[in-house]
């Protein structure tokens, strides 16, 4: 039964790009089912990571398990309060329209990257992992100057349907229903980077209890098919 939304001030979130539209899909059925209000702000996870860092007031934050740790480790987050909300995999996408790479072993995605004539990559976990990959292949040096960077908060599909980009790595979270793009599909499994999206408590928050019945929703079952809709799977 839907519970009628409290007027109370909402409980405030920062997350990463990655999980946003996921993220307020769930925020939103939260709000329905408890009359709690959330509000999530979604931008580039280095940025995101840098206001809590930095003691910017929110109640919860949603990012990479290696980010919230940090966190953790500084005193920004309740390490006790984490829950892993996703997995994410790494994606490929070209334009709508364009041919679709092979991309079924390590070797063809080796090949199509050595071939393409510009590649895009994300400042996040996809960008780290594309990094290690051309260090892997040797290719560092040959590709480096036609790789094209996302701003932080900006997907990486937008540049490949713009035409600035004739591939593009990012986790499949962000390509997704991205207007003009195509997703070529995932990484094989021998190269494939699953990235673990958690949540915590802020120090900061003074809602600790609203916070914790959020995160429990997070991680229930019921919020299972929302995650695969938008191209994650429950941790």
């Amino acid at each position: 039964m839907e519970q009628e939304i409290s007027a109370s001030p909402p409980i405030t979130g920062i997350s990463s790009m990655a999980t946003r539209r996921a993220l307020a899909a769930l925020a939103d059925a939260h709000a329905r089912a408890t009359g709690q209000r959330v509000t999530i702000e979604s931008v580039g996870g280095v940025d995101a990571a840098r206001r809590v860092r930095d003691g910017e007031a929110f109640d919860f934050v949603v990012l990479a398990a290696g980010a919230i740790a940090s966190l953790a480790a500084v005193g920004r987050v309740d390490p006790a309060s984490r829950v892993d909300v996703a997995r994410s995999r790494v994606a490929i996408a070209v334009a709508a329209g364009a041919r679709k790479p092979d991309i079924s072993s390590e070797a063809a995605v080796r090949d199509a990257v050595r071939s393409a004539r510009s590649i895009g990559t994300s400042t996040g976990p996809s960008g780290a992992h594309l990094a290690r990959l051309l260090d892997r292949w040797g290719l560092a040096d040959v590709v480096g100057p036609r790789i094209v960077q996302a701003p932080p908060g900006v997907p990486v599909g937008a540049l490949v349907a713009r035409g600035d980009a004739e591939l593009g790595f990012q986790q499949l979270s962000e390509m997704i229903d991205v207007p003009g793009l195509e997703i070529a599909g995932e990484l094989p499994p021998d190269i494939q980077e699953v990235t673990v999206f958690a949540a915590a408590l802020c120090r900061r928050s003074t809602r600790p209890g609203a916070v914790g019945a959020l995160l429990a929703f997070l991680v229930s079952p019921v919020t299972a098919p929302v995650k695969r809709r938008y191209g994650m799977e429950p941790a």
